[in-house]
């Protein structure tokens, strides 16, 4: 409720920077950030940001059902975290706000919002599916189409674009197909091209005199 009602009262476009609630939370949000810090290993920073997490969760509920579009770095670092420890719906949820509210990115990111969520859901869905793990298709389909009108570096939604075709490929050849080429002609070194030979292959073989 606090934060539903700080996030309320902070107006459209301004920063949620100075109510008490919030400072407290981004004191918080500093020592975990100091603590990440002094941890090499990326898998191990998952875990302990899946520790982390749950104390923010009644800030982000709260913050997203009251809120009026006021910079919120708290909200945008629990989206990259949930990214990070593959959260995806949960990360999207704070996304959809994010982007129709046009909040930025804290400024270690560097990127806009809507590159960071496509990079990141690329990123991790290719290496899953490089190692034969499940993924989550809604999901990734989802975060496509978040961020599909908003500008990135066309590499970028090349990798995202790439990964949705190789996660339907099974399911949804044809549509698989769709994907693969439109994640060449974004960006023609983003690694898809005997995907795509392959997926031609097979729907040759399976169609009716193939």
């Amino acid at each position: 409720m606090t934060a539903e009602h700080g996030a309320a009262a902070a107006a459209p476009g301004g920063s949620m920077a100075g109510h008490s609630a919030y400072e407290l939370m981004l004191a918080a949000l500093i020592e975990d950030r100091r603590r990440l810090k002094e941890i090499q290993s990326i898998e191990r920073k998952a875990t302990v940001k899946r520790e982390l997490l749950p104390a923010y969760a009644d800030w982000v509920a709260g913050a997203l059902t009251g809120g009026r579009g006021a910079q919120d770095d708290v909200l945008m670092t629990v989206m990259v975290w949930r990214l990070d420890t593959g959260d995806w719906n949960g990360a999207l949820d704070i996304a959809v706000y994010a982007l129709r509210h046009g909040l930025v990115m804290p400024d270690q990111y560097q990127r806009t919002t809507a590159c960071v969520v496509a990079e990141e859901l690329a990123d991790q869905a290719l290496t899953a599916l490089g190692s034969e793990q499940a993924v989550d298709v809604p999901a990734l389909q989802r975060g496509l189409d978040l961020t599909t009108e908003h500008d990135m570096p066309d590499e970028v939604r090349a990798k995202l674009t790439k990964a949705v075709g190789l996660a339907l490929r099974d399911s949804q050849p044809a549509v698989a197909l769709e994907h693969l080429r439109r994640a060449v002609a974004l960006h023609e070194r983003v690694g898809a091209k005997k995907d795509i030979e392959r997926l031609e292959r097979e729907l040759r073989n399976a169609a009716p005199g193939g």
